[in-house]
């Protein structure tokens, strides 16, 4: 059978055709595992972390204590923190420590002080009526305050609290995005002006102190908070804080806590935790 020119030219164009098809077929779908491979596979890639929490309306006890490095009375408050956070595994207890600055003058810096930490501790001054503020000194609930270091009465306070029934409720979303973190909350059942508070904690740390009056010592620190920043809620209990991760930051190590407090008299009336998982970082 012969075959035309024309005919000759036709097929070549349908090969033709037929082989660069076959070029984008396989084009497309290599380019589709890429993406696959970089959105999901890539170890090096930072995801979006969305974590959901919420107060359950039982009891619950957030102890504060405000401590420092320079403060020779402190490390047996910090102990008894350490066995709290070793006992509180799992119930609805919420430690922080906040390291005050007002001992960096006196021979020693403690590098996780801030004047932000010495002036709540003021606000619970005026709060609590106490004549003058200390370390180291645990306010619990907001309500309650006590020695650092005085554990059977830590531990009464916790059990009196964990026997109440909160009013107020709290749902919290948090999402950390890159080296940011963002915070919505929902609160309930709240009366007055109430405000937000987002802790940022580290859950452990050790620091060897040169001078000042613990010089020489190893001291162990648990639930240090890092970052501290809080917000008004509106009239319908609804609030939200952006900011920065703390260098070191992730969710083996570190927790994020939500407060809602009271500013007429300082009392907590919820608590929320956001248990990270192992995808932050």
């Amino acid at each position: 059978m012969r075959v035309t020119g024309s005919e000759r030219k036709n097929r070549g164009m349908k090969a033709s055709y037929l082989i660069i098809l076959t070029i984008l077929v396989v084009a497309t779908e290599a380019m589709s595992s890429f993406k696959i491979a970089g959105s999901f596979s890539d170890p090096g890639m930072r995801h979006d972390q969305k974590t959901v929490a919420e107060s359950e309306g039982k009891g619950f006890a957030v102890l504060e204590l405000f401590t420092s490095e320079g403060c020779s009375s402190c490390p047996p408050a910090d102990k008894v923190l350490a066995k709290l956070q070793r006992e509180s595994e799992g119930k609805a207890v919420y430690l922080l420590a906040y390291h005050v600055d007002y001992w960096d003058r006196l021979g020693w810096k403690d590098a996780y002080s801030s004047a932000d930490f010495s002036n709540r501790q003021v606000q619970y001054g005026h709060w609590l009526n106490v004549s003058s503020i200390y370390t180291p000194q645990v306010v619990v609930n907001g309500k309650l305050q006590f020695t650092g270091s005085d554990e059977q009465a830590i531990h009464q306070a916790i059990s009196e609290q964990l026997a109440e029934t909160p009013s107020a409720t709290l749902k919290i979303h948090l999402v950390t995005s890159g080296e940011q973190l963002r915070f919505d909350c929902q609160a309930s059942h709240l009366t007055g002006n109430n405000h937000l508070l987002i802790a940022v904690i580290q859950k452990a740390a050790q620091t060897k102190v040169e001078r000042g009056e613990n010089a020489g010592l190893l001291l162990t620190h648990v639930q240090i908070v890092r970052k501290l920043q809080s917000v008004q809620l509106n009239a319908s209990g609804n609030g939200m804080v952006e900011m920065p991760l703390p260098k070191g930051f992730n969710n083996k190590s570190w927790e994020v806590l939500g407060l809602v407090q009271d500013q007429h008299n300082g009392e907590i009336l919820a608590a929320a935790k956001a248990n990270l998982n192992d995808d932050t970082k």
